[in-house]
């Protein structure tokens, strides 16, 4: 069975084998399609803080709610400020963000929670994608990690609040890693390297030095050496391995699309009883 699986129906990337294993789960990662956003946000753009008409962004967030047989209600999500601060979100926080900016849970990075009936959702044009799943206490829980929260360790921060909040142990968690812009096209300079070289013991294994003084970043690797570090085992951790700056018929990306362009959204939760 494959970890990821494209379901066209649906127009998202779903993590096929959670999906199976838990029943009640929906979990995975939008694609650009199937929206009703206009050029450059086609056409299916999540983010409300990217220039797109806020009424195409609810309808297309509707349109994913009603795909994922969860109520739009149920849509949470926070303002991203690529930073490492998560949050334990309970059934008062459910719905937060869904319509507007100004009701977002505030300057927040990383969302877990048990509530049934709760849709956690975070947004991407090339960050890495981090989905948490502790089976043995029902907890999810979605990451945002750009180079600014890889190197603050926010997986590592998840993986805490996790334990704090539920008493879930490191060796016991899933983690799953969605598309991001792969190694092969994210270049950058030193002031990023800096901060890598204190992030994780085997950093350099994600960095390949270029000619021309900058380096090509493998953040997808870097989070699993980091998560690895904090506990995960390799076989507990599964990854999409889709390069969003590769496959802009699939994804947005800030970085190929200079700047100008839509948002995925990352999505878990459990479905409440009887849906």
């Amino acid at each position: 069975m494959p970890a990821f699986r494209i379901s066209p129906p649906t127009h998202t990337l779903r993590i096929e084998a959670w999906e199976k294993e838990f029943p009640g789960l929906v979990a995975g990662f939008t694609l650009r399609t199937g929206g009703v956003s206009e050029p450059p946000y086609a056409s299916c753009n999540l983010g409300l803080h990217v220039g797109d008409d806020p009424d195409r962004v609810t309808a297309n967030r509707r349109l994913l709610a009603e795909r994922l047989g969860m109520p739009f209600e149920a849509w949470t999500c926070a303002d991203q400020v690529h930073g490492s601060s998560v949050q334990h979100v309970t059934h008062q926080h459910r719905g937060a963000g869904r319509e507007n900016m100004a009701d977002c849970i505030p300057a927040t990075d990383g969302l877990h929670t048990q509530e049934s009936g709760v849709l956690l959702t975070s947004f991407y044009a090339d960050c890495v994608p981090l989905f948490f799943l502790d089976p043995d206490h029902r907890a999810i829980g979605l990451a945002h990690a750009g180079w600014k929260g890889t190197v603050a360790r926010i997986s590592e921060e998840m993986i805490r609040a996790f334990g704090h909040t539920y008493g879930s142990r490191p060796e016991r968690l899933l983690v799953a890693i969605g598309p991001a812009i792969g190694g092969c096209c994210y270049e950058v300079d030193e002031r990023i390297i800096a901060h890598v070289r204190q992030t994780a013991g085997s950093w350099q294994e994600s960095v390949t030095p270029l000619s021309n003084g900058k380096y090509l970043l493998d953040l997808v690797g870097l989070n699993q050496s980091i998560l690895m570090e904090a506990g995960i085992a390799p076989s507990r951790i599964i990854r999409a391995d889709l390069c969003t700056s590769c496959h802009t018929d699939l994804f947005f990306s800030h970085r190929k699309e200079a700047g100008k362009t839509g948002r995925m959204a990352s999505f878990i939760g459990w479905k409440a009883e009887g849906a």
